[in-house]
């Protein structure tokens, strides 16, 4: 497979690339964070951006990148002792501007991504990420500035490093190279190295809330010449379901994870008398030859039915709504505390269950309807207290 054809590990399917995102929502303080640094001369050589996945951290990564090889430093006077220019007030660039067009085309020779590798072997991406592909940054990071100016890494996650390449970026990191800035990615940072963590100063991004997550799918679909767009019209119900998170977003819009998820829901509308037939096409839906994504993904629907079910009993139906008759439902399912903690103990069972019929490639269909069965169970077990 030619390179230019090989799938890329930090692209989610059916949305524009990191680098090709023009905007980023919802995490202004995050950007505000790293500019206000950038302005009081305090730009740290490594930073590790941490959130939930799927809510902009590698977009957040290009734009600081973008910036930094675009903006020249603003300490100190200007030319014959003019004033300074003004700092910057946003990492905005324009889309014609030199390096962003170098880094859209994959040419701009002052960044250096770290990610998982293709395996010409085997013909498929690389698990991990691995000391090999650290290694390979070594006659990168030995430019000097007169040889090409400040320079960025992008590693992209840096969760998927085998603990060689992990100690392998820690030493670059212990020993930085001069002009040098490290945009390390990562969706749970308590995995990490401390040794890596205690370098980095940190930028925390969050989930999106409904408004932004809206914006951000619409501008997904429109970039990626998709028709996203169109079911981020109901953007609660989406983002109930995403947890404000864009890529999981984006993923229930490709595989059309509003309506399964209302399916789900309305299968269990007559509980503790599901309706057999409903239940087998459901699970034919995720047993296809090929189908290993949207088994995934009704799997984690079911998975967050339960949670939903849990937390409603505790607190009360979620509001909004992530389809239509949920709230009602919930609250007759799970009515009470006691409820709550048997829909929770169910949840941990069949999570653990799920996980383990994938792992021993369990029948699929056999797999969903062992769970839609269990929660049948239990419903019909609550009703007859």
């Amino acid at each position: 497979m030619s390179e230019p054809d090989r799938p890329e590990p930090d692209r989610i399917e059916g949305a524009p690339h990191p680098r090709d995102t023009a905007r980023l929502y919802g995490q202004a303080a995050a950007e505000a964070g790293f500019l206000e640094a950038h302005r009081l001369g305090r730009r740290h050589h490594a930073w590790l951006l941490t959130g939930p996945r799927g809510v902009g951290k590698a977009t957040l990564a290009w734009r600081i990148a973008r910036f930094l090889l675009a903006t020249p430093d603003s300490a100190g006077e200007g030319l014959f002792g003019a004033p300074p220019a003004p700092a910057p007030a946003t990492l905005d660039l324009a889309a014609d501007h030199p390096v962003a067009r170098r880094m859209r085309a994959g040419a701009e020779p002052r960044l250096s991504i770290l990610r998982r590798a293709w395996d010409d072997e085997k013909k498929r991406l690389k698990t991990v990420i691995t000391v090999d592909e650290v290694r390979k940054m070594k006659g990168f990071l030995q430019l000097s500035a007169s040889d090409g100016g400040h320079r960025a890494v992008i590693v992209d996650p840096a969760d998927e490093m085998n603990t060689a390449a992990a100690n392998a970026l820690l030493k670059m990191l212990e020993e930085p190279p001069a002009g040098v800035s490290f945009l390390i990615v990562s969706h749970q940072p308590a995995g990490l190295l401390p040794t890596i963590r205690s370098r980095c100063r940190a930028l925390r991004l969050t989930r999106l809330q409904p408004d932004d997550l809206s914006r951000a799918i619409a501008a997904a679909g429109a970039e990626a010449g998709t028709e996203a767009g169109t079911e981020a019209a109901d953007g609660a119900a989406l983002a109930a379901l995403a947890g404000g998170s864009v890529g999981a977003a984006i993923r229930l819009v490709n595989l059309d994870g509003l309506q399964t998820y209302a399916a789900i829901v309305a299968l269990y509308q007559r509980a503790p008398q599901v309706d057999r037939m409903a239940a087998l096409r459901l699970a034919e839906a995720g047993a296809q030859r090929g189908g290993a994504e949207r088994l995934d993904l009704l799997l984690s629907l079911f998975d967050l039915f339960l949670a939903r079910l849990a937390r409603a009993g505790a607190l009360g139906p979620p509001a909004p709504e992530a389809a239509p008759g949920e709230a009602a439902l919930l609250a007759r399912l799970a009515p009470d505390a006691d409820a709550a903690r048997r829909w929770a103990e169910l949840h941990q069972s069949l999570g653990a269950r799920a996980r383990h019929g994938r792992a021993v490639n369990l029948d699929p269909a056999a797999l969903l309807i062992d769970m839609v069965l269990k929660i049948d169970e239990t419903a019909g077990a609550l009703a007859a207290r």
